[in-house]
């Protein structure tokens, strides 16, 4: 991974936030969608397709790829948007964002899509399909990086659980999970549908490295995500603190803009404030 310039930080940001501005106009196009935590992990997908991952858009399927699995496939549309904003497919295509016979459907299918590592839609099983492909790397020899996004609110699902047991276990350094930790599920706050914490300490138990970060702050999540490739001995998980919603104003930390896409004219409020966050980085 290059180093991080104050430049590239200035870079990274305005692709997060052209990202975000993406999501609003897909959702508003499809009429539905999820937008709290799709808004909320932008930084994330920018830092990973723009400065961190090993990958070539024009070959999706080059062998010593670095691998991005998404288990919480609903905020898809991020990933979508960086991907278009990649070079994966143009950018045009992100208008069929749900539409019957879509690449691009609500959420992740492998086989549709180059460039997608796995079709994602019960929560849960992406975490354990990623440490599959990272025992499969460590066994072949390879210097392939796993990495994995999951919401908190998929912890609390049981196979969650299985596969940290097992990574723990089998001490998969190569593999890096990065927890959405928004605070929000579909029916509230996750510590009220289902307390999670102490969220840390149960990953400690298992023989895991536990980070915990911004996750909207490029410059400290890439400092997280290099300090987990220094570790070779366990895998990491990045307990990344966002802000559902982020930089939106009427969506920020509101738990009904989970599975909720914006009208027209709450698409255009959307646009005017992230068109002025952008002013801000010229």
């Amino acid at each position: 991974m290059e180093n991080l310039t104050p430049e590239k930080v200035t870079q990274l940001k305005v692709k997060a936030n052209q990202i975000r501005k993406l999501i609003i106009e897909m959702l508003e196009k499809a009429g539905s969608g999820h937008a709290a935590g799709s808004l909320g992990t932008a930084d994330i997908f920018a830092s990973f397709y723009f400065h961190i991952l090993k990958h070539d858009p024009k070959n999706p399927d080059w062998e010593e790829r670095d691998k991005l699995v998404l288990s919480n496939g609903h905020i898809c549309p991020a990933q979508y948007a960086a991907m278009a904003l990649s070079d994966y497919f143009p950018l045009e295509e992100l208008w069929t964002l749900r539409k019957i016979g879509s690449r691009l459907q609500g959420h992740p299918h492998r086989t549709s899509l180059p460039g997608l590592e796995t079709t994602s839609g019960p929560l849960g099983e992406g975490i354990s399909q990623a440490i599959g492909m990272a025992l499969s790397a460590k066994l072949d020899g390879k210097a392939t990086q796993i990495y994995v996004i999951a919401s908190d609110g998929e912890q609390e699902e049981g196979n969650t659980w299985e596969a940290v047991m097992f990574a723990g276990k089998n001490r998969l350094a190569n593999f890096t999970l990065i927890i959405d930790r928004n605070n929000i599920q579909i029916d509230g706050q996750t510590e009220d549908v289902m307390p999670l914490e102490p969220l840390k300490d149960k990953y400690l138990s298992f023989n895991w490295n536990v980070i915990e970060a911004d996750g909207n702050n490029i410059e400290e999540f890439v400092g997280v995500i290099e300090k987990a490739l220094a570790e070779k001995n366990k895998p990491t998980v990045i307990i990344a603190k966002t802000i559902p919603g982020k930089g939106v104003s009427f969506m920020e930390n509101d738990f009904r803009w989970h599975g909720k896409a914006p009208n027209k004219d709450e698409a255009e409020r959307a646009l005017i404030e992230l068109k002025i966050i952008e002013k801000n980085y010229a």
